[in-house]
């Protein structure tokens, strides 16, 4: 059907937003949509900005798969189309904000203005009384132009506490309710890796996040028991005609654009992508699968933890993850190390980011000072760190193009392969010394830098093998 032909369409939706990361507002929107969701409703979460591990847990409670919106890295076009299409098959659409409300550029705060999407603030509590009140005034009246559907406290002592919290919220219409602390039961299954604490934390942590929820047998249980307590609230006691106040109208997309994968000829076909995905190689966007689709690629997923073999396949991607976690599972399986390495000396593709290069590194030093050899294809050493050794939105120029995307890692590398290229954040020029090295290594590239596919798939299907060779500047496979 052409896109023009399409009509609006009104769904209820919600930004949860927090004045800072670690409010806890990933619980929340999962337990929202949990909620919503045992209630026979249809509810579609996404996740602002660049996130792997949130959208786990907000998959496991809605049922459904997540993708990112972010003005900048996926484009206000992808972002319009996906909102759309999900206004087209849901009841309810959920959007977990990012940081703080007003954090970065573009923030959570502009997309919410940009699409007149209601707002509600999760504020831990804790330590606090009528000054969420302030808090809550705050955020609504920073900025102009946001719909505001209220302020829930979170990790509230008692009912007497909830009590002094709501008389610093003046204006009832904004109070949606209070959460007092949930906590693991003391017997929940551990994950490897997670950070301990005196009281168990609903949803882990470790470094780089949340512990995915496919890594615990005991998700689900995890989300009920936050859904049961967002239940007692008025937010979740909220009435579905109440929730029609928060409509949305979300217009169709515009046709697309001449850079979107839609628009571009197959540059994959005919190729088959092998795709690790497990828990050492979890941080994989849906979009980026379906992008390698929409270029004509037949994916083959496989599981190196499950001691699989490499599929037969033309290019190979190793996403990010945890391999530092799993490096005795991974060299145990030496059958595939063995794949991969006859794999690059025939001169295939492979395309390794972040943990994925980590894989096919010598071996990592992990943050207890001990030693894990890994594959050893790709000639360096890693050195796990306790501070944070890459952050935030990076756009990486390749020979082919510039790709966006960003980093998150506590690893450094020191590797002896060809660097080709440096990313940058976007209010840089080229050529900061901040940024992550594109390597080559033969057949190989590979970046601590996590790249968003349709911000330019030509550039994606050059790193898997196809060639671009030609004057006019298509790609050969």
């Amino acid at each position: 059907m052409d896109s023009h032909t399409l009509n609006s369409v009104r769904c209820p939706a919600l930004l949860i937003t927090a004045p800072a990361s670690g409010q806890g507002k990933t619980t929340l929107t999962a337990a929202l949509a949990r909620l919503h969701t045992r209630q026979g409703r249809r509810v579609q979460v996404f996740k602002c900005g660049p996130d792997y591990l949130d959208p786990h847990w907000h998959q496991l409670a809605s049922g459904a798969p997540v993708h990112s919106l972010d003005l900048w890295m996926t484009g206000e076009a992808d972002a319009r189309a996906r909102l759309h299409a999900a206004a087209c098959s849901a009841d309810l659409i959920l959007i977990e904000g990012v940081m703080g409300l007003f954090d970065g550029s573009p923030s959570a705060a502009d997309l919410a203005r940009l699409l007149d999407i209601p707002v509600l603030a999760v504020i831990d509590a804790s330590g606090m009384s009528a000054t969420l009140g302030a808090l809550a005034h705050g955020l609504q009246h920073f900025e102009p132009g946001l719909r505001w559907a209220g302020v829930l406290a979170n990790r509230v002592a008692s009912v007497r506490h909830a009590q002094l919290l709501q008389a610093g919220v003046r204006a009832d219409s904004l109070w949606q309710g209070a959460v007092q602390r949930i906590s693991a039961d003391a017997k929940a299954q551990p994950a490897p890796g997670a950070a301990a604490s005196g009281a168990a934390a609903l949803l882990p942590q470790r470094h780089l996040g949340l512990v995915a929820a496919h890594e615990l047998t005991d998700g689900m249980q995890r989300l009920d028991a936050a859904a049961d307590a967002l239940a007692a609230t008025p937010l979740g006691q909220r009435s579905w005609q109440d929730w029609q106040q928060w409509a949305v109208e979300f217009a169709p997309p515009a046709l697309p654009a001449a850079d979107q994968p839609e628009a571009l000829g197959p540059w994959l076909a005919g190729r088959v992508i092998a795709v690790a995905h497990d828990a050492a190689f979890s941080f994989v966007y849906p979009a980026n699968l379906e992008c390698l689709r929409a270029l004509g690629a037949e994916l083959r997923m496989f599981s190196p933890l499950a001691g699989e073999r490499l599929p037969a396949c033309d290019a190979l991607w190793l996403p990010g993850g945890y391999p530092e976690l799993h490096a005795a599972r991974l060299v145990a399986n030496s059958a595939l190390q063995a794949d991969i390495l006859a794999h690059w000396r025939a001169g295939k593709a492979i395309w390794a980011e972040c943990g994925g290069m980590l894989a096919l590194s010598e071996g990592i030093t992990t943050a207890d000072g001990s030693w894990a050899p890994l594959w050893g294809l790709m000639p360096g050493r890693a050195q796990m760190q306790k501070r944070l050794a890459g952050l935030g939105m990076q756009q990486l120029t390749t020979p082919w193009g510039t790709l966006r995307g960003h980093t998150f890692h506590y690893a450094r590398l020191d590797s002896a392969a060809t660097p080709l290229g440096r990313s940058h954040r976007p209010d840089e020029a080229p050529g900061a010394d901040n940024g992550e090295w594109l390597y080559r290594h033969g057949s190989l590239h590979a970046s601590f830098f996590h790249a968003w596919f349709a911000s330019h798939p030509r550039a994606i299907a050059a790193l898997l093998g196809a060639r671009a060779d030609r004057q006019d500047g298509e790609l050969d496979a």
